[in-house]
């Protein structure tokens, strides 16, 4: 068989890290616009990263000839390599998005690389099939989740192909990648918003912007439509003489009617002391209403025989308010009256037996630029228990005691996490979206749109198809609203503001929860959402193909000479499809008219979703198996399928890393899910980290959790593939390890690689040597497990060679930390190590006396320090020296510090990445956060050793 030419993409060889880190971890806090706010999804990829990532994928390495047995000038390449790098960095930066000319240039290097390849496989059998100069190879992900990559596929020119097992994915594929695009250039059909002070002052009705006015325009009508129906369920409040009487602070508001944002209300339970077994006690967290200083306001409960009442007062809360009637972890409470421990199992019971009530405990409303807290009254409450919902949601909740927990608690259904009002309001919104499309069908008519009456599902262009377009939008409106419309929902006192249902990706029992007013002008209301929905719509790609659909990742064929990029489920992180149904029950309601075949069943397909849930599965044993099997498959399809010429990427995040012995990072998903990869008859090229949060809060987390996404790089195997020894692997290791290690802790052809990621960076050529062959077999002849190969990856990031004071440092530090030791053990240590304690303390690494030892931090370590003239400087002591200078003086200090000891740099260096390690495995976050801060503040440090003019420093570093 004649063989394909395969030159190396961009991604097997070099990227810019630091520039997509940035650019990734700033987009965290992007809103406006940001295609996230158009319907939550769980764990999406960043549109930066995803954009580089594709593009890098796509693009041809500047030395690839050199990978196809030619000569090539490295000078030249590196230059090439620059100007691609260049793109890369514009190409992330978030206002770029839709810059086209930006876009234009990554799309001109697409199609320069894809046309250099074509040539190379001219006269290869089946180019007429897979190698058309004129026509790009379209884009699939087979796990498409929140839609970031074929978005970004689509941006960057590629017809692009959506699939996923869950229809409230599939549907936001839809809204994303093959909706806009097919109404493009279109103006608007609804008649102008009365009033509407935006008044929309460009006719540009470009792209998908005419759509998204219409969204705009029927989201509007609907709330006014809607409010006609219900709006007397969501009274205003009026601030009267006797609320003055109590709050003189309320005084300007004297006879106001206020906008109602949220109704704080507190679960109650009958009070276990017999005494006042009659009365419903409060369930509270907290009565501290708003924390902010100079805004401080609290509830404070009045108890009046054997009832009680809460008001509401301003000023510094008690110490008593802060934890409400909470006594401790979990559903332990006591209560108001009694002061009676409250026990969980008694909660339990009452809410099994359906008797969990509600108390409004505070009103909170739209003030003069701030936040006003008022004392509930009778009317509020009984106005909000006149709701009576016709129609409420009574898919079963999942018996998952890890994500779901609310069903101790007697709330078992989705509909039991909605209060009376919010299951009125929601079913109002649903039943318009069906008003609002006819409505819109009408309009279009009227405007002059065709129409042949097929629909959005059969690929229909007319006016019902773009009616119900309009309807899906409209639709996801009402998930946000539901988001933050739940007793779920929490008030954060902090902020003046919600908490959404899914905070986390799980639902847990909220005892006090924000009931959200849909008609305010706040978060939670529909208003809101609409718009926020409106604006993300607007900015999405104007021109591309796309198509979403629901299929199974291991039997899927779509994937069929495509470029691939993925982004699958990890491991047991989350139960994607059972998350989903608090949004699928809703969505139903409103789409299924539109989505016949995707809405068809009562909750979303759970059986065959590539997730290992124990409760699931029966066992943790099985679950494991299920995924592994599961995922081989869907992987092992994509080795098959995908087109030949790309390397296929695959992110994968951790989650609960763990660390046993001498291994390392591991997690028993990346283990499982490295196995499926290689099982399936891929080889890895590359690994590369990709920040998803920032460095400094998973530190300060205390976890050992992992702040990045790992990005896979694979190609399909060779067939032929060889068997080695344990010995001959590790030969290799020993031989590639050092170069790669080098290469990312000193720059080279990429950026740094931040502490924090350097064990996971050093998998990439650790795995790329291990999964070339078909197996490494031990000394008894069993292939070598995934586990045990990365072990002795790991393992190569302890093997350092420092100076003997730095080893007995090195060695002490990992058993005591900065902890006091014995003397004695500390003497053998030393002797064993090549020192003395008598020489270890003339270096001023450690101070003993009274038969102890213990190592000196940074910060005690002296200002006046001088490394020209101390005559012992070992790296530990040279280390923590620059660590102080950093922390106390700040990166001119500590550079114009390493300039007084350029030989030391690269030491220095490798000591931090090593120390970093070792206090990550500890799970020790503040000692873990000096090293890696040092490292990140580098190019820093190195411009103040620049300025202080000592040129060899500046030649020494190399970075």
């Amino acid at each position: 068989m004649t063989p394909i030419k395969t030159p190396k993409k961009l991604i097997e060889v070099a990227l810019p890290l630091d520039a997509i880190n940035v650019a990734a971890a700033r987009e965290k806090s992007i809103r406006h616009g940001h295609p996230s706010t158009l319907h939550l999804w769980w764990a999406r990829r960043p549109l930066a990263a995803a954009r580089a990532v594709i593009f890098a994928q796509m693009v041809n390495d500047p030395g690839y000839e050199r990978h196809l047995g030619r000569g090539v000038n490295k000078e030249k390449a590196a230059v090439e390599r620059e100007r691609l790098f260049k793109i890369i960095e514009d190409l992330v930066q978030w206002e770029n998005t839709n810059n086209e000319e930006v876009l234009a240039r990554a799309r001109e290097e697409i199609w320069k690389s894809w046309r250099e390849t074509c040539a190379l496989n001219k006269g290869h059998p089946q180019a007429a099939e897979l190698f058309n100069p004129d026509k790009l190879p379209a884009f699939h992900d087979p796990f498409a989740g929140g839609g970031a990559l074929p978005l970004e596929a689509q941006r960057l020119g590629l017809e692009s192909y959506a699939s996923d097992l869950n229809p409230v994915a599939v549907t936001i594929n839809k809204a994303m990648i093959e909706i806009p695009p097919r109404f493009a250039g279109r103006a608007p059909v609804g008649p102008r918003i009365p009033g509407d002070k935006q008044g929309r002052l460009s006719e540009d009705w470009s792209g998908a912007k005419g759509l998204a006015e219409d969204v705009r325009r029927y989201g509007a009508w609907m709330r006014a439509e809607a409010e006609k129906r219900i709006g007397h369920l969501y009274p205003k409040i009026e601030v009267t003489a006797e609320m003055v009487a109590e709050r003189p602070d309320l005084k300007p508001l004297l006879g106001q009617k206020l906008t109602v944002i949220a109704w704080l209300w507190a679960r109650t339970v009958k009070s276990p002391n017999p005494a006042f077994s009659h009365a419903e006690v409060p369930l509270a967290s907290t009565f501290v209403l708003s924390s902010k200083a100079g805004k401080e306001a609290y509830v404070a409960p009045v108890v009046e025989g054997d009832g009680y009442r809460f008001t509401v007062k301003v000023g510094t809360p008690p110490e008593s308010a802060k934890d409400g009637t909470k006594l401790g972890r979990g559903a332990n409470f006591q209560c108001l009256l009694s002061d009676t421990p409250i026990e969980p199992k008694h909660i339990k019971a009452e809410g099994v037996a359906g008797r969990l009530g509600q108390r409004l405990m505070a009103v909170v409303a739209e003030g003069v630029r701030s936040r006003v807290y008022l004392s509930p009254t009778e009317l509020h409450e009984a106005i909000a228990r006149q709701a009576q919902p016709e129609w409420k949601p009574e898919t079963p909740l999942p018996d998952d005691p890890r994500n779901f927990w609310t069903l101790n608690y007697g709330l078992s259904k989705f509909g039991d996490l909605f209060t009376p009002r919010q299951l009125v309001a929601l079913t109002t919104f649903s039943d318009l979206v069906q008003e609002a499309i006819e409505n819109c069908r009408q309009d279009a008519l009227t405007a002059g749109l065709a129409d042949d009456g097929t629909g959005l599902d059969a690929g229909g262009s007319g006016a019902t198809a773009y009616a119900q377009a309009v309807g899906v939008y409209l639709a996801f409106a009402i998930s946000k609203v539901a988001n933050i419309g739940s007793s779920i929902a929490s008030w954060m006192n902090d902020r003046g503001a919600f908490r959404e249902t899914f905070a986390r990706q799980a639902i847990p029992m909220v005892w006090d929860f924000a009931e959200s007013n849909p008609f305010a002008d706040a978060g939670g209301s529909l208003e809101a959402a609409v718009d926020k929905g409106s604006m993300s719509v607007r900015d999405l790609p104007k021109c591309g193909f796309g198509l979403a659909v629901q299929q199974d990742a291991q039997t899927q064929t779509i994937s069929s000479q495509k470029v691939v990029s993925t982004d699958p489920p990890y491991y047991d992180n989350i139960g994607y499809a059972d998350l989903s149904d608090f949004f699928y029950v809703w969505l139903r309601k409103s789409l299924r008219s539109i989505f016949p075949g995707l809405y068809a069943t009562l909750a979303v397909p759970k059986a065959e979703e590539l997730v290992a849930t124990p409760y699931r599965h029966g066992s943790k044993e099985k679950a494991e198996s299920f995924f592994l099997d599961g995922m081989t498959h869907a992987i092992h399809n994509l080795a098959e399928l995908a087109h030949p010429t790309f390397p296929v990427t695959i992110y994968y995040a951790f989650k609960q890393a763990e660390t046993k012995g001498d291994a390392g990072t591991s997690s028993t998903g990346w283990e499982t899910f490295l196995d499926a990869v290689i099982r399936a008859g891929f080889a890895l090229t590359g690994t590369w980290p990709v920040r998803t949060e920032g460095a400094g809060r998973m530190i300060a987390s205390g976890t050992n959790a992992l702040a990045s996404s790992i990005v896979l790089v694979c190609r399909k195997r060779d067939a032929g593939a060889a068997t080695v020894s344990r010995r001959e692997f590790i030969r290799e290791l020993n031989a590639v390890l050092p170069e790669a290690l080098m290469d990312m802790t000193r720059g080279g052809i990429n950026s740094p690689v931040a502490p924090v990621d350097l064990s996971q960076a050093i998998i990439g050529p650790g795995m790329a040597i291990f999964s070339q062959y078909a197996a490494v077999l031990e000394a008894d002849g069993k292939p070598m497990s995934v586990r045990t190969a990365l072990q002795l990856i790991n393992r190569f990031l302890a093997e350092d060679d420092f100076d003997h004071d730095t080893q007995f440092c090195l060695h002490w530090f990992e058993g005591q930390g900065w902890a006091t030791g014995k003397y004695g053990e500390a003497d053998v240590l030393a002797r064993a190590k090549g020192t003395s304690v008598s020489g270890l303390t003339e270096a001023g690494v450690v101070e003993s006396g009274k038969g102890d030892l213990r190592l000196l931090k940074w910060a005690e370590m002296p200002r006046d320090w001088n490394p020209e003239t101390d005559t012992r400087v070992p790296v530990w002591e040279a280390l923590h020296q620059m660590i102080r200078a950093l922390n106390q003086d700040g990166e001119s200090a500590a550079g114009s510090l390493l300039a007084r000891m350029p030989a030391r740099a690269e030491p220095i260096r490798a000591l931090a990445y090593r120390l970093y390690t070792l206090c990550e495995r500890k799970g020790w976050a503040e000692d873990a956060r000096a090293y890696n801060e040092l490292i990140t503040a580098w190019s820093g440090v190195e411009r103040g050793a620049s300025e202080a003019g000592h040129v060899g420093a500046q030649a020494s570093l190399d970075i």
